[in-house]
């Protein structure tokens, strides 16, 4: 038989996504960073965007994820070294993330005095995730850390400037001897999980002022960083430590890796259990405050779970919009077919509301006003529930428009179906961070204050959304935070801000098409399908389809 005949002639498969802008195909994210304060960074993100879309940067996160790390406990000669092999493509990728900033921008100098230097990060960010997710996990680390390591004056001045730095240092020497850094963290203990306050990993104090660190931690995330801040008992209770891999002659410090954890995805990072054995640490914050001290770098890594989830997202709808547009189905291109239109159109309104509510949230981080604490206050823990539990199944609906090639290793799909959940899990899983939207909403009139006023700016601008924001501000005034109920309430107050954002910032006929096809389908007291592409709403499904990606 000669090739190109029968069964070996190859027609109506979905050509290869070859180099594209994520940034200039991106008419949501354009937007939002418009309406969010940070235009500024247009251009850099315009050629962030370029860089990113390349088929080079998706090889790279494939074979990162295909030789995935390696722990290397000794050495030949039989020392003990705890040493974690990385492939190269894992390095090409950090060191554009690094080089572009998304681990420390807005806490350089230039960048803080910016304004929404966090939305622009934030920005960038959510693009880097369309990419590959396990490289981020040091990144937002190290973004957190940095904010609450610049209070300790010590570390603010021997550590923080060498994190700012953009260029990436993989070495594993002393960190003085180091271009850059990378931070990490540890708290959870076998015993405990989210439970923290059930750690028992011990901190005896020396007569220098340092402790000794003695105990372990069941979920260490990326070991081969230059530092850790960790949770453990002191003499007044549970407090956060800084605790460096290397000692300050260079001798490695008492973390004794123990394994590489073998999980669903996330498989390009090193996450590990560890020992220590009298670790060397330094106090960070007061002692016996260990959970503030340690949550102030958690919140801005919750609103990276949230952003990353709303860059999955997007290319997830990237890669079924691209596919549709190519692949023919009983006569007719999938995106010319009711049903299929349907479900794309209701993906691309899940994606938009997700780059939206993460933009705004960023700019939140921007602000040391009251008004937007509080917010930030109420809406972190909020949106990373819903984002990222949306995403989870975002990215099985995106799979299956693709089928059976969806489901297979050679597309991105199958391993963003595996990297969404870690987002819901880590920093706090769903009902932690519902739970604590109550604690938010319940300790002060704060938050609710703030939250209506931001909501009441998009009422009369669609019948459902007034009609939502009436049965929640109801809900609010009859104290309707029932804890067994929290994951409701938090849905109702994130889509519900979702919605004001997309209504308050239509800027022409497509984002209005949008804005008033989320009403139509997500705030409807009946009617919202259980899955999507499955609401009666009539929305404009062409002026939808038309925005989500952009190649003209």
């Amino acid at each position: 038989m000669e090739h190109g005949s029968g069964t070996h002639a190859v027609f109506n498969q979905t050509p290869p996504l070859t180099d594209y802008n994520l940034f200039d195909t991106d008419a949501a994210l354009q937007e939002a960073v418009r309406r969010e304060g940070a235009g500024w960074a247009a251009a850099d993100l315009a050629q962030a965007g370029g860089e990113l879309g390349t088929c080079t940067l998706y090889e790279h996160a494939r074979l990162a994820n295909r030789f995935t790390p390696v722990l290397h406990n000794f050495n030949a000669q039989g020392e003990r070294i705890d040493a974690v092999e990385f492939h190269p493509s894992w390095h090409a990728l950090m060191r554009g993330i690094t080089a572009r900033g998304y681990h420390s921008s807005p806490w350089t100098p230039g960048e803080r005095a910016r304004p929404a230097a966090h939305a622009a990060r934030a920005a960038g960010y959510l693009m880097q995730a369309q990419i590959e997710s396990g490289t981020l996990c040091p990144t937002t680390m190290t973004y957190g850390a940095i904010a609450a390591m610049r209070r300790d004056a010590s570390l603010a001045l021997d550590w923080v400037p060498r994190l700012l730095s953009r260029d990436y240092d993989p070495r594993d020497v002393a960190f003085q001897e180091k271009r850059g850094g990378l931070i990490g963290m540890g708290m959870t203990e076998k015993q405990g999980g989210s439970d923290v306050r059930a750690n028992t990993t011990r901190a005896h104090r020396s007569t220098d002022g340092s402790y000794r660190i003695t105990g372990h931690k069941w979920f260490f995330s990326a070991p081969q960083c230059d530092a850790h801040l960790v949770l453990a008992q002191s003499g007044t209770g549970l407090s956060c430590f800084f605790m460096p891999r290397r000692l300050p002659d260079g001798s490695l410090n008492g973390i004794y890796i123990q394994r590489l954890k073998d999980k669903l995805g996330n498989r390009s990072n090193a996450s590990s259990e560890v020992e220590f054995i009298d670790a060397w640490a330094t106090l960070l914050g007061e002692e016996g405050r260990g959970i503030p001290t340690i949550l102030e770098m958690g919140t801005f890594t919750r609103l990276d779970c949230c952003t990353g989830s709303a860059g999955m997202m997007r290319q997830a709808l990237i890669q079924a919009l691209h596919h549709a547009r190519h692949r023919k189905a009983f006569g007719a291109a999938l995106i010319d077919q009711p049903l299929m239109r349907s479900v794309l159109a209701d993906l691309a309104l899940e994606s938009e509301a997700a780059t939206a509510l993460s933009l705004r949230l960023a700019r939140a981080f921007d602000s040391e006003q009251p008004s937007e604490i509080a917010l930030r206050r109420a809406l972190t823990s909020a949106a990373k529930f819903w984002v990222c539990k949306r995403g989870c199944e975002f990215a099985a609906e995106a799979m299956e428009v693709l089928g059976g090639n969806g489901y297979t290793e050679e597309l991105p799909l199958a391993r963003m179906a595996r990297e969404m959940p870690v987002n819901s899990i880590w920093e706090g899983s769903g009902n932690i961070m519902c739970l604590d939207v109550l604690r938010a909403f319940g300790r002060s009139n704060d938050a609710r204050e703030v939250v209506l006023q931001e909501l009441a700016g998009a009422r009369g601008r669609h019948p459902h959304y007034d009609a939502a924001f009436e049965r929640f501000a109801a809900g609010l005034d009859a104290g309707d935070l029932n804890e067994a109920h929290a994951r409701r309430f938090t849905q109702s107050f994130v889509t519900l801000m979702q919605a004001a954002i997309l209504l308050t910032g239509t800027t022409g006929a497509p984002s209005r098409a949008a804005a008033e096809g989320f009403c139509a389908t997500r705030l409807r007291q009946s009617g919202w399908g259980a899955v999507f592409g499955a609401s009666d709403a009539q929305v404009d499904i062409e002026a939808i389809l038309t925005r989500a990606w952009d190649q003209n």
